[in-house]
């Protein structure tokens, strides 16, 4: 990364526009205790969710910048990841102009959010040990390359990309680097959040759908610069979050504890699932993973995932992905459903 400079990428619309300003953002006070509410043509009778929400969702960063060690401005909070993602797209890159690149086999969505945005989407498959081909990646890189997607802990394969790869790609891009870390919890790994200020074009979404047991309430989380932030906020809908996500993200986050225990029981059950899997002869392959899902390559995808049905097993078949063919994902569920999976595939 040499001479980054956030203006270079920012659309050039994005730049020149004046974002809406909303009732809730007009009037900017924090006793609002014995306030008259007659600005936003709400209904006036309370019930709980009468009035429009936080349109910057102020308790929730707070939380979120204490427990990071971060400022609240270098955070933006979204309609799930993907909307975070949609974000990016539309204030980095220009339609029929601009390209992306991601490594699969990797999230779907990155792709088809270029499709949406009518970006061009570059894919460098990974190496057969899933992980970054990190020269081939730095060739593909063209004047109009604006984002290059890293998953890590990657979905479908589970693995973390190496440091050294990482880095490499920050050091030599000069465009924004977004590491998506859905499941940096169950990995011992460290966030890379701790290279934010490093790297200002660095950028990190997360999210509270997966160790924090939150993916009916879609809360999306972004880190990057205060810079970053500040275009993004320009572009995002007013109300992008409502009023029950934040008080169920509030609700949730200040019990870390349960947290906690629920992350130390999915990685227990991640190894004791490794373990029969390790027994099951159709099983021809294992791979390590950091997340809360096993990807293991058998000998007819289609048919153990068919035998896993007709027992009531829902798992993932991704043989359609490059690199995993003939692979199944199997997600860790409670230490119930975990036997159940167990008993199924030693009976199969």
């Amino acid at each position: 990364m040499k001479n980054f400079d956030i203006n270079n990428l920012v659309r050039v619309n994005v730049k020149v526009l004046k974002p809406y300003s909303s009732a809730r953002d007009e009037f900017e006070d924090f006793d609002t205790a014995n306030m008259i509410f007659l600005d936003a043509n709400e209904n006036p009778y309370e019930n709980g969710v009468n009035r429009y929400p936080d349109p910057q969702q102020s308790s929730v960063k707070a939380v979120l910048a204490k427990n990071k060690g971060l400022n609240t401005n270098q955070i933006l909070l979204g309609n799930g990841s993907d909307e975070v993602l949609d974000l990016l797209f539309r204030a980095f890159c220009e339609p029929k102009e601009d390209n992306v690149i991601s490594l699969p086999p990797t999230y779907g969505m990155y792709g088809v959010l270029a499709n949406i945005n009518n970006v061009e989407h570059k894919e460098i498959v990974l190496s057969e040990a899933f992980q970054p081909k990190v020269e081939a990646i730095v060739e593909a890189v063209t004047p109009n390359t604006k984002i290059i997607f890293l998953c890590s802990p990657n979905n479908p394969t589970g693995n973390s990309f190496t440091t050294e790869s990482v880095t490499t790609i920050l050091e030599s891009f000069n465009g924004f680097v977004v590491i998506d870390e859905a499941y940096i919890d169950f990995s011992d790994k460290a966030s890379w959040l701790a290279k934010l200020d490093q790297y200002p074009n660095l950028i990190i979404t997360q999210t509270l759908s997966k160790a924090y047991g939150l993916a009916g309430i879609r809360l999306g989380i972004c880190y990057g610069s205060p810079e970053v932030i500040a275009v993004l906020n320009k572009i995002k809908p007013p109300y992008n979050v409502n009023e029950l996500t934040q008080q169920r993200a509030l609700e949730r986050l200040q019990n870390q504890t349960k947290i906690d225990n629920e992350i130390t029981s999915i990685i227990a059950q991640r190894e004791s699932l490794l373990q029969v899997l390790n027994e099951v002869s159709f099983v021809k392959k294992i791979y390590p993973s950091e997340a809360n899902f096993i990807l293991a390559k058998v000998d007819n995808a289609n048919k153990r995932y068919d035998e896993l049905i007709a027992k009531g097993i829902v798992i993932r078949n991704r043989t359609t992905q490059p690199l995993c063919e003939n692979c199944l994902r199997f997600t860790i569920g409670t230490e119930e459903e975990n036997k159940k999976l167990m008993e199924a595939l030693k009976s199969i």
